[in-house]
């Protein structure tokens, strides 16, 4: 006790014993002088009480004030690194900036779900252990010996859980609480199968520590999984279950193996052994005698994890998900953004295909639909928040024009186009038709190039414009492509103009009957 305090304890008790003293003497005058033996007994009485009070009062102080200060306060919850949290704040703030530009109302409120979810767990500075691994390999099993309690079925068969169960689990010397979730197994058949298995890939996803149960050799099908979340941050414990059922060689080849596939990804520190749920023994008496869990080496490198990294696996598991929900956030934008695109281009190509419909030419001329495509390109700009003027947008469709010259798309988009309409058309509408539904077709690969263009900010790649536009036209030529792009051809170009064929056919058998 600090010397103040214990001064003033000395001080005040020796006030309290004089003030007892004082008391009783004056009291016990009192008594002799009252002529009532009931009044005696009454402050008799009320002198016992004030003893019992003072005594009450001097206990009370003693042991409020004798206790250790850090038994009074709350310990306040460990906090996340500054650094990577302030960097994960921000990404969430961009997040939410995004998240405005998405027209899709559920789209929308689910990345702000998310964003405030993941707020919620930086607040909260919990450490999320996710069990993970194929069907019926023990995880469960692992949960219950970890915890010391059953919670779930032990040996159940495979597609027992069907979603991800959490509890608590509490380690000597980690003062953050942490939560263990089992998930369903993955590989498992079928269609509920494989939407089990990414219910437990998602869970996998947001874990700060991942422990990936196996029973024996780590198959492809199990590495490549491990081997994706370690490529994307997740720190994992590999665990090798039920080793009861293997000798003692035969259970260090197995890790051997193990720690030699994961090498690069895995340090062999982090490949355990254990046995969470052993098979019982039958004894010489014919009793059956059940082993207790063997998870002590789990529980250690556990410990020893959490305790050394649990701050930054926290950390780095929260900037982790708020950069994926930043991801999302943009691919939505970018799937809008190229849906609106590729409106403009489909009405763009119709109308150039018009164009040249009604005023034939030679041969297709680019640049009699240069101002048409100057204009798609300063449309599509302005979608992907690139504000150009009609004389960029002119020089770029100008550019492109000749890249599709100079790569002989022009001449193969015709031939292709021939081909595919001489069944449709009459002989006599050839001409017109093939140049109309040629033009379409370039606009259309032009404006799906300068979509990319844009997508990238405004950066054709290392490639640039002619790789581009060589992969928009092997895009845009595929069968199931040509099939619907003919129908709408047939439909937008070639019906007007046999419909004009005929008005005009009747229009000349008018004028001669008249003439006659």
């Amino acid at each position: 006790m600090p010397l103040p305090r214990l001064l003033t304890l000395i001080i005040g008790l020796s006030i309290i014993l004089g003030l007892i003293l004082w008391l009783i003497d004056s009291i016990n005058r009192l008594y002799w002088s009252l002529n009532s033996p009931l009044l005696a007994n009454l402050l008799v009485l009320l002198l016992i009480v004030l003893l019992i009070l003072l005594i009450a009062t001097f206990v009370y102080y003693v042991w409020t004030f004798s206790r250790p200060k850090s038994s009074r306060r709350r310990r306040p919850t460990p906090k996340v690194p500054q650094e990577k949290s302030e960097a994960a704040s921000e990404t969430l703030k961009a997040v939410r900036q995004q998240v405005q530009n998405i027209q899709d109302e559920v789209a929308q409120q689910a990345l702000l779900s998310r964003s405030r979810a993941i707020e919620a767990t930086l607040a909260r500075g919990e450490l999320l252990v996710v069990i993970f691994g194929t069907g019926s390999s023990g995880k469960t099993s692992l949960i219950n010996a970890l915890i010391g309690q059953m919670v779930g079925q032990v040996g159940a068969p495979m597609g027992t859980t069907d979603q991800g169960q959490t509890y608590t689990l509490t380690l000597k010397g980690i003062e953050r609480q942490i939560l263990i979730t089992d998930t369903p197994g993955i590989l498992e058949a079928g269609v509920v199968g494989t939407q089990r298995e990414q219910l437990a890939r998602q869970l996998a996803t947001e874990a700060d520590l991942l422990l990936f149960v196996v029973d024996n050799d780590l198959r492809q099908s199990e590495y490549e999984p491990l081997r994706r979340l370690a490529d994307i941050g997740k720190r994992s414990l590999l665990v090798l279950n039920k080793t009861d059922l293997y000798t003692d060689t035969d259970k260090e080849t197995i890790l051997a193996r193990l720690r030699q596939q994961v090498r690069g990804f895995i340090a062999a520190s982090d490949v355990v052994a254990i046995a969470a749920n052993p098979q019982s023994i039958r004894l010489d008496n014919g009793e059956d005698f059940q082993p207790d869990p063997d998870i002590i080496p789990l529980i250690r490198r556990l410990a020893a994890v959490l305790r050394a990294e649990g701050q930054d696996l926290i950390a780095d598991n929260i900037l982790l998900q708020s950069q994926r929900l930043g991801e999302d956030a943009r691919r939505l934008i970018d799937q809008q953004r190229r849906r609106q695109a590729e409106k403009v281009v489909e009405r763009f190509q119709w109308i150039g295909a018009g164009v040249i419909a009604v005023t034939p030419l030679p041969v297709v001329d680019l640049l009699a639909t240069a101002a048409v495509n100057a204009q798609m390109v300063v449309e599509i700009g302005r979608i992907y928040g690139c504000d150009l003027n009609m004389e960029r947008g002119r020089e770029l469709a100008l550019s492109l024009g000749k890249t599709l010259a100079s790569l002989g798309i022009v001449q193969g988009a015709m031939q292709l186009l021939s081909r595919a309409l001489q069944f449709h058309i009459a002989t006599y509408l050839v001409g017109k038709a093939i140049q109309g539904v040629t033009a379409a077709y370039l606009i259309r690969i032009a404006g799906k190039s300068f979509i990319e263009y844009f997508r990238h900010d405004q950066d054709w790649g290392d490639g640039g414009m002619t790789e581009v536009v060589e992969q928009q036209f092997q895009l845009n030529r595929k069968d199931e492509f040509m099939k619907v792009f003919i129908q709408d051809a047939i439909a937008r170009v070639v019906m007007p103009l046999r419909d004009a064929s005929e008005v005009k056919d009747l229009r000349d058998s008018q004028q001669d009957d008249w003439e006659h």
